[in-house]
């Protein structure tokens, strides 16, 4: 590792790459790669009973891929998704890559407003949705002049595998570049204007493989998976995991923490969003007793609170594994498996990862020193859909990306996250962006402006909290700017709390002092 003060923090190593097209590029064969010999060992079990051996992976993945050639969409065709978590949704995934197309999940919080947005600025050739929203997406998906759409429930009900029924279950892998686009992530901006980062095969190829050394996967680990499946840390960090090494998921459909504990004494390894672990230690039965088999707790998406590690350890004997991610990057640090785990910190630069911390001017912060994260590796996206002035914005002269994270680095090396130069609001493992939220808030008639912030929560690592002002001779009740918003926008970023004030504090430049309303309202 290289000296923070003059070339940035590195787990640097060779990583194998090419230009040419093969089947083996295709991030399908590289998680196939891990499968394991015997096909008919359990690879998905769910809470109802259903066991997916590895052969029925592969074997229905292979008639959903047939069903998407058969649809005859085109080169570099998005296939939007949004759908209930289900053995099915994963499955549909890993045929979307087969077949050489760009899968496109969608958070299923997501209203109407968003939807339209996603489907309108993507352009996908086919939409996925559950039964149950059918009545709304096909019109804008209509609108959109998208050419397919099909339904997929929970309980594999829907037209998706109904057509998918009569299709040979023999598929060859589409050949692709190791650059070849395989997904689309929307993340959302400062300008309230969502943006889709473009992740290649080898970005998340790269990625996976790197943390199965790193995590140490070994053969027989079992996953217990509570995590949802449209974000990165459920399905490219958990189920590439598990996928990569021929690892059993035991698959729960949302995190339910009696669940939890009833399972976790037939796995080894759990990860999960702070708000998870609260929620367990909330639960007398969880202790280490429950955690006799496990060997890893990973933790991401937002900030652990060093008392959450500390009540977590003090529980279990158990330290947990806390990293550092982006939808713009997959993972970037990570807490060591064998070594000091610490509590407040996302630890090293995983392998083949840079990592730097800039203050203003552009020079490296000496350990101690706050300032921007910048990163670059095999695992960082190529650009943002269709935005190539908001690409180049973001990556330096000498293709580092710009996080918009603010850290700073130990002694030993390990990266701590300060705080967001974005003003990124993460409230139970979900991104949220103020000035989204900010929009819609000042769409209301009785609101003359607003400001929205982070303030910590216990559950939630941070809740989404409005500030407003009123229009003169006008009330605001904030029941009534809740209700107003839900329906709107997702649940998780309509706001916990909505505080009313005359005026909001401004800088001399007349911009919003959000420090200040953190201050005021933070505690």
């Amino acid at each position: 590792m290289t000296n923070a003060r003059n070339r940035g923090r590195s787990g640097r190593i060779d990583v194998v790459g090419g230009s040419r097209a093969s089947v083996e590029a295709n991030l399908y064969s590289v998680l196939a790669s891990g499968f394991p010999a015997d096909r008919s060992g359990c690879c998905i079990e769910t809470l109802d009973g259903l066991y997916y051996t590895w052969d029925d992976i592969d074997r229905a993945s292979a008639k959903l891929a047939n069903l998407l050639a058969d649809l005859r969409l085109p080169a570099g065709a998005r296939v939007a998704v949004q759908v209930e978590k289900s053995p099915e949704a994963l499955l549909l995934y890993l045929a979307t890559l087969r077949a050489g197309y760009v899968y496109l999940p969608l958070n299923t919080a997501y209203q109407q407003s968003e939807i339209d947005y996603f489907i309108g600025n993507a352009e996908p050739s086919l939409v996925v949705c559950s039964p149950a929203s059918l009545a709304w997406i096909a019109p804008i998906a209509a609108r959109h002049k998208v050419a397919h759409v099909m339904t997929l429930g929970e309980d594999r009900s829907g037209t998706l595998l109904a057509a998918a029924a009569g299709m040979s279950d023999r598929f060859r892998t589409v050949a692709r570049r190791p650059d070849d686009l395989a997904a689309i992530l929307y993340t959302s901006g400062t300008t309230g204007r969502s943006k889709g980062a473009m992740l290649s095969h080898d970005n998340l190829g790269s990625n996976a493989r790197v943390l199965h050394q790193y995590w140490r996967w070994r053969r027989g680990d079992v996953l217990l998976h509570a995590l949802p499946i449209f974000h990165v840390h459920g399905l490219f960090v958990a189920s590439h995991g598990a996928l990569l090494n021929g690892s059993k998921m035991i698959w729960l459909p949302r995190f339910d923490a009696a669940a939890v504990i009833r399972h976790l004494p037939r796995a080894s390894v759990f990860m999960g969003v702070p708000t998870m672990y609260v929620r367990l230690l909330d639960d007398p039965a969880f202790d280490g007793n429950a955690c006799r088999n496990m060997r890893l707790f990973v933790s991401g998406s937002a900030p652990l609170l060093p008392d959450t590690f500390r009540q977590f350890e003090s529980r279990t004997g158990m330290r947990i594994l806390e990293r550092y991610g982006m939808s713009e990057t997959v993972m970037l640090t990570s807490n060591p498996y064998d070594g000091n785990r610490m509590p407040g910190t996302v630890g090293l630069p995983l392998p083949g990862v840079d990592a730097r911390v800039v203050d203003d001017s552009g020079r490296e912060c000496a350990s101690g020193g706050i300032g921007a994260i910048q990163v670059r590796g095999p695992n960082v996206f190529s650009g943002y859909w269709r935005m190539p002035e908001k690409t180049r914005e973001e990556f330096t002269a000498d293709g580092y990306f710009k996080t918009g994270d603010m850290g700073k680095w130990d002694a030993n090396g390990y990266l701590s996250i300060v705080g967001r130069g974005k003003d990124l609001i993460i409230t139970g493992g979900y991104n949220v962006y103020p000035k989204e939220i900010e929009s819609y808030i000042d769409e209301l008639p009785e609101v003359f402006e607003s400001a929205v912030i982070g303030v910590p929560h216990r559950d939630f690592g941070e809740a989404v909290t409005a500030v407003v002002v009123a229009k003169p001779g006008l009330r605001i009740d904030e029941a009534g700017i809740v209700a107003a918003l839900k329906g709107r926008i997702a649940s998780f970023k309509v706001p916990k709390r909505v505080h009313v004030v005359d005026e909001l504090p401004r800088n001399q430049m007349g911009k919003v002092q959000k420090n200040l309303l953190r201050e005021r309202f933070g505690g």
